[in-house]
């Protein structure tokens, strides 16, 4: 099992990522609310990892924080939920807003996650209600880095649309939901974040 990586971060295309360690480039999937902190192409960094064995592939999770792959492995355990809802559900809100939602039996909120109805919320909420005080779910996951500089408007857009149809979006959904939050001059990372937030609200 892979646990960690250091490397140089070698490109992101939300929400994938390019870790070259040692030479080697490895293709990790990660939530939002790691990109969010991820520093700029070129710069280094260290990331705790879940790997997945399919038999079609082998899927490498990437995290910033600990607390934030503990989640995802716990989530992994719900009846009905994969890695993909996992990842979508991480990218909707970090451990402390999770934990909220649980605790308060907020199916709703939980609803607004692509891939989750109302079924599905409730299994959450009943399998995670003694599990969410072992994540230790603290405030301040998601830290407001400032994002990297890069592709253009159009660029940004697109990424932005392919990144939430990841997600589990659909496409008219993805395209419309990234487009009422774009103003022509945010980076990829910002017009997801602003896109997610607008739906969660």
């Amino acid at each position: 099992m892979i646990g960690r990586l250091r490397g140089e971060l070698a490109a992101k295309h939300p929400p994938q990522l390019l870790l070259d360690v040692g030479g080697v480039g490895y293709e990790i999937e990660s939530p939002m609310s790691t990109f969010y902190d991820l520093p700029a192409v070129g710069e280094r960094v260290t990331l705790v990892t879940h790997l997945v064995v399919r038999e079609d592939a082998h899927v490498l999770y990437g995290f910033l924080r600990e607390q934030d792959r503990a989640l995802f492995r716990s989530l992994l355990r719900v009846t009905g939920v994969g890695a993909k809802m996992a990842l979508a559900i991480l990218s909707g809100m970090d451990a402390k807003r999770f934990a909220l939602c649980v605790e308060q039996e907020d199916i709703t909120a939980l609803s607004r996650v692509p891939g989750i109805g109302k079924k599905t919320a409730q299994r959450l909420i009943m399998e995670m209600k003694d599990r969410v005080a072992e994540l230790g779910a603290t405030p301040g996951l998601v830290s407001g880095a400032l994002p990297a500089a890069g592709a253009g408007a159009d660029d940004a857009l697109t990424e932005a649309v392919g990144a939430l149809v990841a997600l589990g979006y659909k496409p008219a959904d993805a395209n419309r939901m990234a487009r009422a939050v774009d103003d022509g001059a945010q980076t990829s990372e910002a017009i997801i974040r602003a896109a997610l937030k607008a739906t969660m609200s």
